[in-house]
Order: structure tokens, then sequence, then C-alpha cells
């Protein structure tokens, strides 16, 4: 079907033609036929770049028309983002998108006056919580990658969030939006929507297995691969090289993903023309003038400076952009990721290249076989539409493996159904307090009237299903964050607290108890920084490896006096437990002590990316934790928690904190100014802007920022 034929307006019309499309793509033109522009809700599953984007354009388009809001459902904050760059391009057809990822105790109520809100799952599920005025007038809830409500960690939370909007908004549009998975037709049951099954592609993909020197592909097509001693990933990856296309090789874990980056960095810059090769330099410099240099950046560098690059959360987020942007550009001809690239972010490549089968499972304290949606997921990452008629996915198999069978069962089978992880006792309780804490009164009928219209309700059974609200009711109630009356449930102020801060039940306990040991007049911050760190909010986790049982144990005796969760060193398995809290301990303590990333990374083996997301982590936990010290009447352990919260927000000792408060100001201008003996914001209004400017990392411009900022105060 040509876009001409259907029933679009012109000016999404011309946008599509501005983005170079003439026809519909296939699942495009049947999610058209199946109602999608008249509000009928459908689950669109289709492989990776078959368009589901521009469905859930048209269907916005179509929504925010006829007068309604819609908002955008991602699982991370990087998709998040990028889906908002793609629907921003819409402000020349007046409509407007805003984006919010975090602050879960702030209730949204601004995003409102934006036609398209893009919020992380989480994000509207506190939303959610907060009751806003504006989901009212939501006529379009488009869910990304519905199938990780078959996700250990993130599904109960998208299961919930669809479960809640079908019961408050019966006729509320939804577009459901996945992978190939065996069970669509039943989630779309589920969902009360119509299903789009399609298992079509722009580019073809073929699908084929190493096997010693050669690809064998599923057609029977054999390709030679050179061997070299760079290994078989990189050698396959660098064969497509000569015919100009690009490669992604998925590794399993950060270290082999860092190992192969830059053994194809050997291979990658005879590949580079002149302008990519200047292109690939500028990268370098840019990733050595972003963030902190340390030994892992300066890694990266000199491999993107030969064409090649490895991406693993463990990086400072500005260098996986910098990553990101220059292999779009084509001048990082070879990327070695972990598979988290895999999902949802717009990165493809002529051949994908598989270079690891298992990965660790926690369950099980072992490796075990990736599903087969996992290698879905990374195989649908080859082919560029622009440049490429065709896309290929490799597998290297273990060498103890049949390369044959490998690749038919990766190749040929379908991939794992959609199974709720809803039954999980934490997520049973945080689900089951949110639900509470926002109504008036809720009877136990109520609970298992919503809980029952949940996937698993539907894959378990309603009677398995009451069973567990049962048993989150009897937690709520035994700790307090729940009471009964006349029939009724209702959320304490305690429960209330815990739900709106988007913590774990759990998690809030934990954090009442410690509030109530705290003694008047003594000062925790190493108890503090235990105390978030052993709460199961907390990540990302830092396991404790065997060499540093020695430190982690002088560490907290050295710190036993101030530590409010007790271990009892009679009983192993309780001292284990908080010795494995304790490099995480000592990394946030490192971090306001003003310990640069090279020091945390070669002492506790903390990346960048890391702790920056354990510096996010922790520096909410901080405030929840300060919100229920508040609660408890306990203001002294509020104002320390606080604090510690602004302390860990800048990586800064105590003395620094005012003079971060100003924009521009970071730990290391702060400590440099603070050593120039601009100690305050008073000595900061006194002294003239050019003395300021001489001083080590702060120059003219930002000289003058700040003396405009402190003369406000």
């Amino acid at each position: 079907m040509k876009f001409e034929e259907a029933p679009i307006p012109r000016e999404l019309l011309e946008y599509v033609r501005g983005k170079g499309y003439s026809d519909l793509y296939p699942p495009q033109e049947e999610a058209v036929k199946a109602g999608l522009l008249s509000g009928k809700s459908l689950l669109v599953s289709s492989p990776t770049a078959s368009g589901k984007t521009l469905i859930a354009i048209m269907a916005a388009h179509a929504a925010v028309k006829s007068g309604r809001k819609v908002v955008y459902l991602a699982p991370l904050r990087a998709l998040a983002s990028e889906k908002y760059a793609e629907f921003s391009e819409l402000r020349g057809m007046g409509i407007s998108t805003v984006v919010s990822t975090g602050d879960y105790d702030s209730s949204g109520e601004s995003l409102g006056r934006a036609d398209v809100v893009v919020l992380t799952n989480e994000r509207f599920d506190s939303i959610m919580r907060h009751r806003v005025g504006w989901l009212s007038s939501v006529g379009l809830f488009i869910a990304d990658e519905v199938h990780l409500a078959g996700n250990d960690s993130r599904g109960p939370t998208l299961e919930m969030i669809l479960t809640k909007i079908r019961r408050i908004s019966p006729d509320v549009q939804i577009l459901a939006l996945s992978a190939t998975v065996s069970n669509a037709a039943s989630v779309a049951q589920w969902l009360g929507a119509g299903s789009v099954e399609l298992d079509w592609r722009p580019v073809p993909l073929r699908e084929g297995v190493y096997d010693y020197g050669r690809i064998v592909f599923m057609d029977g097509e054999e390709v030679a691969v050179p061997r070299s001693t760079y290994g078989a990933p990189v050698d396959v990856a660098a064969e497509t090289l000569k015919s100009g296309g690009q490669a992604l090789i998925f590794a399993g874990t950060r270290r082999r993903a860092v190992s192969l980056g830059s053994r194809a960095a050997e291979v990658t810059e005879r590949f580079l023309s002149p302008e990519e090769k200047r292109a690939a330099s500028e990268a370098a410099r840019r990733i050595l003038s972003s963030g902190e240099e340390t030994g892992l950046s300066r890694m990266l560098a000199e491999v993107v400076a030969r064409g090649a690059a490895f991406h693993h959360a463990g990086l400072d987020s500005e260098h996986r952009r910098i990553v990101e942007d220059y292999y779009r550009a084509r001048a990082i001809k070879v990327l070695a990721a972990t598979p988290t690239l895999a999902m949802g972010i717009n990165l493809p490549a002529r051949r994908v290249v598989v270079a690891d089968l298992t990965r660790y499972d926690a369950s099980s304290g072992g490796n075990a076989e990736i599903p087969v949606l996992e290698y879905r997921q990374m195989a649908g990452r080859a082919g560029r539409p622009q440049y490429d008629a065709f896309g290929e996915t490799v597998i290297i198999p273990p060498s103890s493996q049949p390369a044959a069978e490998t690749l038919q069962h990766f190749a040929g089978a379908p991939t794992e159904p959609i199974h709720s992880r809803l039954g999980d006792e934490s997520a049973m309780r945080v689900h089951t307090l949110a639900t509470v804490s926002t109504g008036s009164g809720t009877s136990k009928p109520d609970l298992d009237g919503l809980f029952g219209k949940t996937l698993l309700a539907m894959q378990a059974g309603p009677e398995r299903v009451r069973k567990l609200t049962e048993g989150a009711l009897g937690y709520l109630l035994a700790e307090r964050l729940v009471e009964s009356s006349g029939g009724l449930f209702f959320a304490t102020d305690f429960g209330k607290r815990v739900s709106m801060l988007y913590i774990d039940p759990v998690t809030g306990v934990l954090f009442r108890d410690a509030v109530r040991r705290a003694e008047p007049g003594k000062t925790y911050v190493v108890g503090l920084l235990q105390l978030i760190a052993r709460s199961p909010d907390f990540e990302p986790k830092f396991p404790l490896r065997s060499k540093d049982y020695d430190g982690a144990i002088a560490f907290m005796a050295e710190h036993s006096g101030e530590l409010l969760v007790k271990a009892d060193q009679k009983s192993f398995a309780d001292y284990d437990e908080a010795l494995q809290e304790t490099r995480a301990v000592m990394a946030l303590n490192g971090w306001i002590d003003e310990w640069r990333e090279e020091q945390l990374l070669d002492r506790l083996g903390v990346e960048p990316g890391d702790m920056h997301r354990a510096v996010d982590n922790a520096e909410w936990l901080l405030h929840s934790l300060e919100e229920l010290a508040r609660l408890f009447k306990r203001p002294e352990v509020a104002g320390q928690a606080a604090l510690l919260g602004r302390r860990v927000a800048s990586g800064v000792s105590e003395e620094l904190v005012e003079l971060t408060r100003l924009q521009g100001v970071g730990r290391v201008r702060a400590r440099a100014l603070y050593s120039a003996g601009f100690r305050t914001i008073e000595d900061l209004k006194d002294a003239p802007a050019d003395r300021l400017a001489r001083v080590d990392k702060v120059g003219a411009s930002v000289a003058k920022r700040i003396k405009e900022q402190v003369a406000r105060y």
C-alpha cells in the first residue's frame, strides 16, 4: 500500500515522504487495516527494524489531532531519550513532546501540558500513584518492548501498569509493540487488543554459524573466513568489512566486550578512509576531553581512534553516546557490546556476530544458555536499510557444540512465550501496597478484581493470585504499612510515604527500624551508606570479590561503631551477607572522599558507568531515608541523610557542599576553588572575576557564570 492510499492527513504524509518512504511496510499496512488510526487497541509483534516506530507515530498523530493525549512507555532511559528525539520531530505539525525518566517523588502534573509524554515504565507507575489530573485525558498508551512483561526485574511493573490502564480506562487505545514472541495472540487477548503478527523485515536476514574457518548459512551457502590470532568473532566481523560493511559483536560479559573491541582495532584501522580516520581521531579526542580520564577511557579512546570500540553499562554515559554517534557515522567499523545494546537503541550493522551463547544466571549460580528471544533481539540489529541489501547474523558456537545443531536451535526454533513474573513476593508486596495506598479504602474483592485481570491470573489462575495477595497483605499488615477496618484496607501514613517514594516495602521497613535505633547526637556516615546498600532497591550490586575480603573486614571493623545494621558475627551467613554489601559502601565512601574514577576502578574494580548509576540510586535512597526520618520525628537523622545525599550527588567532602550548589561547579572545580581560598559563597561574592578565572579548571567563562549566580544569594 502506498502512503497516499492510507487514511492519513497531508501533513503526516509530507513527514513520511521527508523520511524517504513511499510504501507502507507490511506491518504498518496490516496495523492500519486492523484499525490503528480509528482507535483500536493492537499488539504489533514483528522483528526489529520492521517499522514499529512509524506505526506509533501514525497512531499518536491521529490521537493528538482528535484531542487526546498520548503516553509513550519505554523500558529504558536510553530508549525513552531516543523516542523523545523521534517524536520531537512532530513539532512542525503542532505536536509537543516531553520526556521524564526519574524523580519518582514528584507528581508529574506539569507534564500534562504536552501532547505526547514519553516516560519509562517506572516513572509512569509513580505518576499513577500520584493520581495526576491529566491522566484522564490520555487517549492512547504506547507500550514499547512489551515482551519485557516476561522480564524478572522490569516485567511486574509493566504488567501492573497495563492492567491498571485497562481497569481505569476500559475504552482507551493501547498500542503494544513487541519483538516476535510465540504467544503474542494470548498476550493480545490479555490486553483486549487485536493482533498483528508478521515475521517481515525491510532488509532480508541471513543466519549462519561459524564452523572452523567458514560461515555456513541456513540456505547452505558457505563463506570462507581467513583465520587469525585475534579469534573467530573478530575474524568473522573483519570479513564483512572488505565489502564496506560494519559489524556488531555481542559479547557475554563486559570484560569480553573490551577484549574483543581491542582486538578488532588491530584489524579495523586499515579499512578507514582518510575522512573516516579523521572522524575516528575526533571521537577519541572527545572521549578524552569529556568526563574524568581513567585507564578504561584511555583504552576506549585508543581503540576508537583505530576504528573499533567497545560498549557496556560500565562506561561513562557520555562516552557511550560518543561511541554510538560515531558508529552511526561509520567511523567505527566494529563495535563489541554487551546484549543490552540490542534492546531498542537503533544501531544496525550489516553483520551481527553473536560471540557468546551463555551468560551468568544468578538463580543457578552458573552460566546458562541465552533464550532464543535474546538471540533474535541481537540478530534484529543486522541489516542497515540505507546501506545494505541484506543483513547477516553469525553465531560463534562453543567448540564442544555441533555448529549445525546450534544454528538450528537459535535460528530455527520459535521464541519463548511471555510468562508473567508478577508472582515474585517482592513484586506482589510493592504493587499490593501501591494499589491500597492510591485508594480511599480497598477491599479484598477489590484487590482480587484488579489482580485477577493481570497476565499472571490469566496464566496461573485467579486462585493462585488470591493466595499471593493474601501473603503480601499479611506482610504489609504485620509491618504497619497497611491497616484494616470495616472489611477495608487503608495505607498508613508510613505505607503511603513508602509507596510515593517508590521504594520496596522491605526497604521502608529497614529504614524505619534503623531510624528508630539511631542514637541522638551520633553521626552516621558509613552507617547510612551501609543502610542504603543493604536495601533491596540499591543497584547496581557490587558483589565482594575474593581479593576484597580482607579490606572489607578491616573496613567494617573500623566503622563498627556507626553501623545501623549489625551483623551477627556468630552467624557465618549473616556476617557474609553484610560483607557482600561492603564493596558498595567502600565505593560510595571513596566517592564522597573525592576519590577519582581511576582510583575507584583500580582499588575496587568499580567502573565509571556503574559508579554513576550507584550515585543516582544512592541519592534517591538517601532522599527516601530523609523523608521517612522526618515522618518518624527524627530530624537529626533526616538532616544527616540530606547532607549525605548532597555529598553523594556531587562526590565531595562536607566542606565543598556549599560550593557545589553553584551550576557548573562540580567536585573538581569546587576543590580547586577551595584550595585557592574561596571556601564559601561569601568568599566568591567578594572576589573579582579575573581572580576567579585564574583558578585551575575555572577560566573566564565559568568565573563569569559563578559571579552571576553568587550575586543572587
